[in-house]
């Protein structure tokens, strides 16, 4: 899918607010309003553009999370799409690199992470598991900062979440006939869910579509105070995501560019920080899984 600059306006309006109504997004990229509806139902029929609502971890009490690095004995493949299958693991790459294939999980406490952690050791083809268990997520383009305002949800406040996961553009109207609620009211409790913390409507954006169609990895051992380090990193553009970690590194993350010779300079310049003692990376070579909607309803899907 080839975008101009005009579709390059749009997705970036939604990556912020995927909720935008189709006059307010029509002002802001210059087009009239059934031009930029359009423009938006090409990219999402298009495939690499969906808006979806991602709800905050703590609401549904994923309190737990590791990065795995996962060696494989013969084709990765095959490792990588079994562990896409697990509620467990909202992200799974194939990597070039140490290791082969790539995963995040996150789950309800320490106790479940271990025995999520050892299911993928148990997996066929698995040679090895090196995970980096998160402390404290610095910098991700699809969590919601601070703890969400909003902590008690009945059965209709899930309802509506999991159909906004599915589509965070679905008209009030029709959320409303999905859930057994009036338009208004379905209005008044997305509102309140949204405002409270408790789930972001954003576009999810295949990188390759913005111009930076590489990912890479990259784990940071520092040698002083790990928040500085942690701060100047998170500073940089080219980082979309930045978790401090317990293991073999002090930081885990990634960096979005354009070419691997940004990739060099981003991984030179990263090293070069006051701080870091060590930096090791790897290229994301194909997105297996990213879905972050509610591991109870949608066991067993990837891609």
């Amino acid at each position: 899918m080839d975008l101009d600059h005009i579709d390059l306006a749009v997705v970036r309006e939604l990556q912020a607010d995927g909720r935008l109504t189709y006059e307010t997004l029509a002002q802001r990229v210059g087009l009239s309003r059934p031009a930029t509806r359009a423009r938006v139902q090409r990219l999402l029929e298009g495939g690499g553009v969906r808006v979806v609502a991602v709800v905050h971890p703590a609401v549904r009490g994923l309190t737990a999370s590791a990065h795995l690095s996962i060696g494989v004995r013969g084709p990765a493949g095959p490792v990588a799409r079994a562990i896409a299958a697990m509620p467990e693991a909202p992200f799974v790459t194939l990597t070039a690199g140490g290791y082969a294939v790539m995963a995040e999980l996150r789950t309800k406490g320490i106790a479940d992470l271990d025995r999520a952690i050892e299911r993928v050791r148990c997996l066929p083809g698995v040679d090895v598991v090196d995970p980096l268990i998160s402390t404290r997520h610095l910098k991700d383009p699809y969590l919601l900062a601070g703890e969400p305002a909003v902590t008690e949800l009945d059965e209709t406040d899930q309802l509506v979440l999991r159909e906004l996961e599915a589509d965070g553009r679905l008209p009030f109207a029709e959320l409303a006939e999905r859930v057994g609620l009036s338009a208004g009211a379905a209005r008044a409790r997305t509102l309140r869910l949204l405002d409270g913390g408790v789930a972001k409507v954003l576009a999810l954006v295949r990188p390759e579509l913005l111009g930076l169609g590489i990912l890479c990895g990259f784990a940071v051992r520092v040698e002083a105070e790990r928040d500085e380090v942690a701060a100047r990193l998170a500073d940089r553009d080219q980082v979309s995501f930045l978790s401090s970690c317990m293991g073999r590194a002090d930081l885990v993350g990634t960096i979005t560019v354009e070419s691997l010779a940004a990739i060099r300079t981003a991984i030179e310049d990263m090293r070069a920080v006051k701080g870091v003692r060590t930096v090791e990376s790897w290229v994301h070579l194909e997105l297996i899984k990213e879905r972050y909607e509610d591991p109870a309803a949608n066991e067993g899907q990837a891609g």
